[in-house]
């Protein structure tokens, strides 16, 4: 099949199964249904027949343009019909996805999955852990080649997607680094569980040196829910005095940001009225 460009009826399209790119109904999305109103949708998108249909097609690139032509009232949008099959599509939606300026640790945990399950289809090699040299590179060599991040550090990333979704939160919220995350996924469902239980009932996350402990401890005798709030009750080195401001108080002014974005804006605020403040005492005192 030729790759074609027509206009398809957005009733026709669906998105990509377990695609790992949030799609939100944000500002972000509003302001671009807007501009697709005014404008119309710039490029196409990229689409591929979907099996055991005659005119249904799945998404491969465009989900937040066919999001947002829902909401500009746009019954039609203009797609490139490629002929991939689901592996070789599911590389070229992460690949299309990977260098956005703003993208979650989740969203790019789930998206190297997905590309280097599809690469393991392929006949890539799957053995990440491995470091033998091969006749072909191990999918995450592969995935590194067309990436910013090395073989390891995709491994890494890959870990993250065996958090509960609920811990995997906090790290896209930046409550807790990347690093001790790593760490955590190793802990089973049911310790995960245990400690957002700690978590959420002392409003506070482990360092990593906690983190550490806990994976060595899961290992080699599991990980009891006293165990978990004895760790978590110890006072941490580096434990300072902080100064907390719930997240929706300031989300109206940096709707799209996670919180160490939004610490970084109330700094630059405060810094700019320290500045004003500096400014109009020196004018009060001429």
């Amino acid at each position: 099949m030729k790759n074609t460009k027509k206009n398809i009826p957005i009733e026709k399209l669906r998105p990509f199964e377990n695609h790992p790119y949030k799609v939100q109904d944000n500002e972000e999305m509003d302001a671009l249904a807007e501009s697709i109103k005014a404008h119309g949708v710039v490029s196409p998108i990229i689409v591929r027949p979907l099996e055991n249909t005659t005119d249904e097609y799945e998404i491969i690139s465009g989900h937040r343009r066919v999001m947002a032509s829902r909401k500009a009232g746009i019954t039609e949008i203009l797609a490139l019909i490629v002929s991939l099959d689901r592996d070789a599509a599911a590389i070229v939606l992460v690949d299309s996805n990977l260098h956005r300026e703003h993208i979650l640790p989740s969203e790019k945990a789930f998206a190297y999955k997905m590309k280097a399950e599809a690469l393991a289809h392929q006949g890539w090699r799957s053995d990440l852990t491995s470091c033998q040299v091969g006749a072909k590179l191990r999918t995450d060599e592969q995935i590194a080649a067309d990436a910013n991040d090395s073989a390891r550090q995709i491994q890494r990333y890959i870990r993250l997607t065996n958090l509960i979704p609920e811990i995997l939160q906090y790290v896209d919220e930046g409550r807790i680094s990347f690093t001790p995350a790593v760490e955590l996924s190793y802990l089973n469902e049911q310790e995960q569980y245990d400690l957002l239980e700690q978590m959420e009932l002392n409003d506070c996350t482990p360092s990593l040196s906690q983190a550490c402990r806990f994976k060595k401890i899961s290992q080699e005798e599991g990980l009891t829910p006293e165990v978990i709030a004895t760790v978590m009750s110890e006072e941490k080195a580096n434990q300072r005095e902080m100064f907390k401001v719930p997240m929706e108080r300031i989300r109206q002014y940096v709707p799209n940001a996670n919180a160490k974005q939004a610490e970084d804006f109330v700094l630059k605020a405060c810094e700019h009225y320290r500045k004003f403040l500096i400014r109009q005492r020196n004018r009060d005192e001429r």
